[in-house]
C-alpha cells in the first residue's frame, strides 16, 4: 500500500496553465509559481463581478478524536467526485501550517487519493505566504518597540503591550520571553512572548479582507497595546500599515493548484479553529463561487468550532450564504466518543456505537440551527461491519438528514460519487425552503450575550463563569466601543465543552472563560476558555524526526 506522499509524487499532473483554462482564466491572469502552482492577479476580480455565484458547501466535522475523522480528504474527494458526474466545483481550502507539520498533526493536503498536489510545495513552504504573514507581523513588533526606544512620544504603557511576535512553527519556549536585554542599544527591557503565525491577528485579517484598500484598512486597526492614559493605541498610529501592506500585497492573492484527478482547489489562508477563526480565505472562496457552479469549503476541527465560526464571523463579514454543509465522521470516532480505547476501535461494538453516536447528532442539531441542510459523511473504514453501519444509516434517518459512506480515501472521486449526488439532491431540494441562513446571535447584543449563546446553544452548557481577568477585559473592550463584534472563542477542539476529556455529549458543565482580547483589525473578540495555547509546543516524537530528503530533493516521511 503507497503512502500519502507515494501517491502524491506519483500523480499525473497537469500544467497549471491547463488547470487554470478548464476554469476560464487566462494566462494573463496568472503569477506561475513553477509548473503546478500559481497566483491569481487582481485584475481577474474585476471580470468576474457579472457572473452568478454558485452553491457554497462546507465541510465540517464531529469532534476530532485521535481515531481520525478525514474532513479534508472528504472535501478533496467530494470534489473530485463532483466532476465524475459532470459538476464544475472549485476547491477552497486553508493553507498548513509548519508548526503541525512537524509537529504531531501532519501535512494538510488531504490523504491518499484525495489530496491536492504539488502535496509537498503546499504542506512546505508553498507560495510563501506563511511567511509574509509572519514578517508583517514581526514589522509592527520591531516598529512598536522602536518607537519606545525613540522615545515614545505616544506614552506606551510597556506593560499593558498586547500585539506578540509570532513564528509558523511549535515552538514552545517561545511562549514568554523577555527581550531588550543587553543594554540602551539594544532596546527597552520588557515581558514579550510568540504565537504561532496561524494565530496571528494579521492570519485573520489577511483571510478576511476583501481587497488591498480593505486589508490596509484593517491592519491599522489592530489594537497593539494602551498609553499610560488607558487609552488604546492602534497600528496605524505607529505608521507602518503601508509596509505591513506592501509586505502582504502578494500574499492576498489566492493559489491555485489540483487534486489527484486534475480538480481546480484555491489554497489560501490557514487559521486554526481552536485559537482562530479557521476558515479560508473570503477572496478565495468568493473567486471559487464565481468560477464554479458548487464552492467546497471547510472549517477546522469539529463544527463546535470551526463551522460556528464560519458562520458567526466569515459569512457575517462577507455576506456569504451556504447552501449546504457535510458533516464528517468515522463509525471508529463515533465508537472512541463511546469510550472504546483506541486499539480496540476495530472491533465491532454495538454498545459503544450507541453510545458515542450522541456526538454526531450533537453536530447535526447545531449545523439546523443556522437552517442550513446537512448531509452526513461516514468515512468508512474496512474494519467497519454491516451492522454498525445498518445503525448509522438508521440513525441519520431518524434525524431526517442524508447520510453516505464515502470511501475517497481508498478510491478517490469515484468513492465519492453518492455523496455527491445526495449533496446536490438536498441543495435542490431545500433551495425554495422559507427558512434561510443566518447566524446564531444579533451583533448588537453584549460580549456576555453572545458568550452564553454560544455556550448553551453549541457548546449545551448550562452557564458560563468567568475569572476577574475576564470580566475586567471584557468590560474594557466594550467601553472602547467594539461591544457590536462577533466572538471567536479558542477552545479545545477534542470535546463540545472546555475539558478535552468529556467526550460525546457532555452534560452539567459550565464554560469558563478566562481572559478576552479583541481582534479590532479583524473584526472580532477572542474569548480565552481553557488551556488553550497560541504558541503550540512539539510532541516527544515529533514528526519531524521522520521526514527526510535525498541528495536529488526527493522528500519522504512527510504525510
Amino acid at each position: 500500500m503507497l503512502s500519502d506522499i507515494e501517491i502524491a509524487q506519483n500523480a499525473k499532473m497537469k500544467k497549471i496553465t491547463e488547470i487554470a483554462a478548464d476554469l476560464g482564466i487566462g494566462e494573463d491572469y496568472l503569477e506561475p509559481y513553477g509548473h503546478y502552482k500559481a497566483k491569481l492577479s487582481e485584475s481577474l476580480y474585476s471580470g468576474l463581478a457579472f457572473r452568478e455565484d454558485g452553491k457554497l458547501i462546507l465541510v465540517t466535522a464531529i469532534n476530532p478524536t485521535p481515531a481520525g475523522e478525514g474532513k479534508t480528504t472528504v472535501s478533496v474527494g467530494l470534489a473530485e467526485a463532483m466532476g465524475r458526474i459532470g459538476k464544475k466545483a472549485v476547491l477552497a481550502l486553508r493553507e498548513p501550517s509548519l508548526g503541525p507539520v512537524f509537529g504531531i498533526k501532519g501535512g494538510a493536503a488531504g490523504g491518499g487519493y484525495a489530496q491536492v498536489v504539488p502535496m509537498e510545495d503546499i504542506n512546505l513552504h508553498f507560495t510563501g505566504d506563511m511567511h509574509a504573514i509572519t514578517a508583517a507581523n514581526n514589522l509592527l513588533c520591531a516598529m512598536l518597540d522602536n518607537h519606545i526606544q525613540q522615545g515614545n512620544e505616544l506614552r506606551i504603557d510597556q506593560r499593558r503591550i498586547l500585539f506578540k511576535r509570532c513564528l509558523d512553527m511549535n515552538d514552545r519556549a517561545l511562549r514568554n520571553i523577555v527581550i531588550g536585554l543587553g543594554g540602551k542599544a539594544n532596546g527597552v527591557p520588557r515581558e514579550d512572548g510568540f504565537n504561532i503565525t496561524v494565530a496571528s491577528e494579521v492570519m485573520a485579517i489577511l483571510c478576511l479582507a476583501t481587497d488591498l484598500e480593505d486589508l490596509k484598512k484593517r491592519l491599522g486597526n489592530i489594537l497593539v497595546a494602551y498609553n499610560l492614559d488607558g487609552e488604546p493605541v492602534f497600528a496605524r498610529d505607529l505608521g507602518c500599515t503601508g509596509a505591513m501592506t506592501a509586505l502582504l500585497k502578494d500574499a492576498l492573492k489566492p493559489n491555485l493548484v489540483q487534486t489527484l484527478e486534475n480538480n481546480p482547489a484555491f489554497i489560501h489562508g490557514g487559521p486554526f479553529a481552536n485559537i482562530a477563526h479557521g476558515c479560508n480565505s473570503v477572496r478565495a472562496t468568493k473567486l471559487a463561487l464565481k468560477l464554479g457552479d458548487y464552492c467546497i469549503t471547510e472549517a477546522g476541527f469539529g463544527s463546535d468550532l470551526g463551522a460556528e465560526k464560519f458562520f458567526d464571523i466569515k459569512c457575517r463579514c462577507s455576506g456569504l450564504t451556504p447552501a449546504c454543509v457535510v458533516l464528517v465522521a468515522t463509525i471508529r470516532a463515533l465508537k472512541y466518543n463511546g469510550r472504546v480505547p483506541k486499539q480496540d476501535l476495530g472491533k465491532e461494538n454495538m454498545w459503544a456505537l450507541e453510545k458515542g453516536i450522541v456526538n454526531l447528532q450533537t453536530h447535526i442539531e447545531n449545523m439546523h440551527k443556522y437552517h442550513v441542510p446537512v448531509v452526513v459523511a461516514i468515512n468508512r473504514f474496512g474494519t467497519d461491519t454491516d451492522a454498525e453501519i445498518e445503525f448509522v444509516r438508521n440513525f441519520c434517518a431518524e434525524m431526517g438528514v442524508e447520510v453516505s459512506m464515502c470511501e475517497v480515501f481508498a478510491k478517490g472521486g469515484e468513492g465519492g460519487v453518492d455523496l455527491a449526488n445526495k449533496v446536490c439532491e438536498t441543495i435542490e431540494l431545500t433551495a425554495d425552503n422559507d427558512e434561510k441562513f443566518r447566524p446564531l446571535y444579533p451583533a448588537d447584543i453584549s460580549i456576555k450575550d453572545k458568550i452564553e449563546r454560544v455556550a448553551k446553544e453549541i457548546y449545551r452548557a448550562d452557564g458560563v463563569n468567568y475569572t476577574a481577568q475576564a470580566e475586567k477585559a471584557i468590560k474594557e473592550i466594550e467601553s472602547i466601543g467594539f461591544y457590536d463584534l462577533p466572538i471567536c472563542v479558542a477552545k479545545t477542539q477534542y470535546s463540545l465543552s472546555d475539558n478535552p476529556a468529556l467526550l460525546g455529549r457532555p452534560k452539567g458543565f459550565n464554560i469558563t472563560v478566562r481572559d478576552a482580547r479583541v481582534s479590532a483589525g479583524a473584526g472580532f473578540v477572542v474569548i480565552y476558555t481553557g488551556d488553550i495555547l497560541t504558541m503550540p509546543g512539539l510532541p516527544k516524537a515529533p514528526s519531524a524526526l521522520n521526514i527526510d530528503c535525498d541528495n536529488n530533493g526527493n522528500i519522504t516521511g512527510l504525510f
